[in-house]
């Protein structure tokens, strides 16, 4: 393990409590738009995961329980970005952290494209870092059109790419086989936590259309379930106003 899982806390202890766990990528790098967005109305609390190649998605879920009790954090929201959705289940399943409720953010129950996680963890596999590096950077510039809209994430971006390292990659890879093999749909099916959704009308890495079914048919829990028509997969990056504004409306309507 390159380094060990990090927490940062923003706000007041008066103010609710938002727990952010990213997404594929593993840190807080991109979520500044959304961060400067929600500022002063919530406490929130950002996380970063190690570079690990052994954890277990329980283990995940535990480090993120033990960090949160070692801040004084007792009970609060978990807003779980894409990969980290099943961070959430796990937590929940193990029922340490009082939760207030669920926001899955370009989340999901069981990821419904196990064939292209496959395709993706062998193509991740196969790259060489030099070719990686490239693809970075290139994604860089597209990121800067992309987060157009969070002059906030801009800056952050030499950050992101800095630590895509080779290990990074392995990590990721390694979250990637996590997401594949889990199945938290009997979780999702008995919780009594209120859950909501929020996805991006342009995601083509989790579809939307599949996620919103199958918790409206199987997940009593539901509230809510909320698609921006100008986002994409990263929903609370690149549409950050109108993500924090869904998601404070959820927190405050409870």
């Amino acid at each position: 393990m390159a380094e060990e899982l990090q927490l940062r806390i923003h706000g007041e202890a008066s103010l609710p409590t938002l727990i952010y766990l990213p997404g594929l990528h593993g840190d807080w790098t991109l979520i500044g738009g959304f961060r400067h967005a929600i500022a002063g109305k919530v406490r929130f609390v950002e996380i970063t995961y190690p570079r690990t190649l052994t954890w277990s998605l329980d283990d995940y879920a535990a480090a993120v329980d033990n960090a949160l009790a070692k801040n004084g954090i007792t009970r609060g929201w978990l807003l779980g970005e894409s990969f980290s959705s099943q961070v959430v289940w796990a937590m929940v399943a193990r029922g340490q952290f009082p939760a207030q409720g669920i926001i899955l953010a370009g989340g999901f129950v069981k990821y419904p494209l196990r064939r292209a996680v496959w395709l993706l963890e062998k193509i991740t596999d196969r790259i060489s870092s030099a070719v990686l590096v490239r693809i970075i950077f290139g994604y860089a510039k597209v990121a800067r059109f992309r987060y157009r809209r969070s002059p906030q994430t801009l800056p952050s971006l030499d950050e992101f790419i800095s630590r895509r390292t080779e290990l990074d990659r392995r990590a990721a890879q390694h979250r990637l086989q996590l997401l594949a093999e889990n199945d938290p749909r009997p979780i999702a099916r008995q919780t009594k936590l209120p859950v909501f959704g929020l996805s991006g009308f342009f995601d083509p890495i989790v579809p939307w259309p599949r996620v919103r079914h199958w918790l409206r048919k199987h997940c009593p829990a539901l509230r809510d379930y909320r698609v921006l028509k100008r986002a994409d997969h990263n929903v609370l990056s690149t549409a950050p106003e109108e993500a924090a504004e869904q998601v404070l409306c959820w927190i405050n309507d409870l």
